[in-house]
């Protein structure tokens, strides 16, 4: 009796251990194909992510996807609910819309309202960037550089920068009428204090010794602001300006709504006492896209003239 069972425990040690040993292979087997899967399968999540060009592709347009589903879905709803909502139009009266303002010449002017809308707003606002541009590069590289300059000007720029720009916006009509001027000042003075101070930090960061080395050289007191601090400067007022491109068009939109006869901003407000959500949206799209085409501009011309800052 003894012996059978002693047998029958060593025949199921041996089975046990043929069993473990079979589990144990299947176990590596799927370890390495997981492995393997793990590093075929592109990861978008974590430090050391890598994502591929398709699914940096995908990643990008899904967000732009989902909302258009979440819209269409919305506004399929309550279209079912009311056929004559206004709140979420659906596409095609969008489209009909743009169709009306961007490709049908007015009645009464006989011009492209959308077309016009566009020019004025970007006249505006091109305006007011570049003088705010050419005023913050021209005292901030001189703050920067001389302390005597920057004792009398950075607390100034700083006193000026905490103003909202929209608080003084009666005092700006009043001041310089309601006209373009009045607009474009609204704007400069909404962008033109934080491009002057990101080329004060930006000129503050650039090694004293090169200064030094430059006066050394034979280079004058004058030529160091523009011919050694300014191409080191040029790549960050672009990146400036792409900033400021955001608060520009608040200001723009702000002004247009007030007290104006043509942009985009003045559209918007005009049409939404109808309630008008089939212009008011393809509009702001509009809008949207144009600084993304510009923001997108700006960012390839500093990677292509300015290599070695897109490195840093």
């Amino acid at each position: 009796m003894r012996t059978i069972l002693t047998e029958t425990v060593h025949t199921f040690r041996k089975l046990f251990a043929i069993i473990c040993g079979f589990l144990k292979k299947i176990w590596r087997i799927i370890k390495h194909t997981l492995r393997r899967l793990k590093s075929r399968v592109p990861r978008f999540w974590g430090i050391h992510a890598r994502p591929g060009f398709r699914l940096n592709l995908i990643l990008a347009i899904l967000p732009f996807a989902l909302l258009i589903i979440v819209y269409l879905s919305a506004s399929g709803y309550r279209l079912a609910q009311n056929p004559d909502d206004k709140l979420l139009p659906s596409i095609s009266k969008m489209v009909n819309a743009v169709n009306k303002y961007a490709f049908t010449p007015d009645d009464k002017t006989g011009t492209y309202i959308m077309l016009d809308d566009t020019l004025a707003s970007l006249s505006r606002i091109g305006i007011g960037i570049i003088l705010s541009a050419v005023t913050g590069l021209v005292i901030g590289l001189n703050i920067g550089i001389y302390r005597g300059f920057r004792s009398l000007s950075l607390t100034f720029v700083n006193f000026i920068a905490i103003i909202p720009p929209l608080a003084i916006l009666p005092i700006l009509f009043i001041s310089f009428g309601t006209g373009e001027l009045g607009k474009i000042m609204l704007i400069f003075i909404g962008t033109f204090p934080m491009i002057t101070r990101d080329v004060y930090l930006t000129v503050k960061k650039i090694p004293e010794e090169m200064i030094t080395k430059s006066l050394t050289l034979g280079a004058s007191q004058l030529e160091i602001p523009w011919r050694i601090i300014f191409p080191q400067v040029l790549p960050k007022l672009i990146d400036s300006i792409r900033l400021s491109l955001g608060a520009a068009w608040v200001y723009l939109i702000a002004s247009e709504a007030i007290a104006s006869q043509n942009g985009l901003g003045y559209r918007i407000f005009l049409v939404r006492r109808y309630l008008a959500m089939d212009v008011i949206i393809p509009y702001v799209v509009w809008i949207t896209l144009i600084g993304f085409l510009v923001d997108l501009s700006l960012i390839y011309l500093v990677r292509g003239a300015f290599r070695w800052y897109s490195r840093e």
